[in-house]
């Protein structure tokens, strides 16, 4: 029996934020702690490292791929994720 999707939230410095809301960057570099799975969730929550504070902005994506490190020079205990935005229709 496989578990229910789930929804990470990640702190994301504002320049990554940028890039990855802009369709620049299409994947996240995280520490493989957590149980992350493909079709999960992420709820990316732009932190302004300097200020030490969340810059009140965030989005959602969907892990399409998962890149396990030990290999390609990915350290071992981080992964590669895949993701794709989610659209949202917000009309009436």
């Amino acid at each position: 029996m496989s578990r229910a999707k789930q929804t990470h939230e990640l702190k994301t410095w504002s320049k990554y934020y940028d890039a990855v809301l802009f369709g620049d960057k299409t994947f996240e570099v995280r520490k493989h702690d957590r149980d992350f799975q493909i079709g999960d969730f992420l709820l990316l929550l732009k932190w302004d490292k300097e200020k030490n504070i969340y810059a009140g902005n965030f989005t959602s994506f969907i892990i399409t791929y998962i890149l396990k490190g030990g290999q390609f020079g990915i350290e071992k205990d981080y992964c590669v994720l895949g993701i794709k935005p989610i659209l949202v229709d917000i009309r009436k």
